[in-house]
C-alpha cells in the first residue's frame, strides 16, 4: 500500500497499525505527534488504527532545546 508520510511517499505492507510502523522506524510513541488524515488520533488508539491505501501522515518530534 502507499501512504504519504510528511510530504513523501512510502510503500507499507497491508495491515500495518500506527504503533507497528512507529516500532519498525524506532520510533518512541511518547516523543511524537502524529495525524493521521488531517486528525489527531489518541495515543490509545494507535494499536489498532489501521494504516490504509492513500493515508496521510504526519509525524512531528519533540525537540528540547532554546532559553528558558
Amino acid at each position: 500500500m502507499k501512504l504519504q508520510i510528511n510530504g513523501e511517499p512510502v510503500e507499507l505492507e497491508n495491515g500495518m497499525t500506527l504503533s507497528t510502523f512507529l516500532r519498525a522506524k524506532d520510533i518512541r510513541p511518547n516523543t511524537v505527534v502524529v495525524e493521521h488524515n488531517a486528525t489527531i488520533p489518541d495515543r490509545s488508539t494507535w494499536d489498532i488504527l489501521t494504516l490504509a491505501d492513500g493515508d496521510v501522515l504526519e509525524i512531528v518530534k519533540f525537540m528540547g532545546g532554546g532559553r528558558v
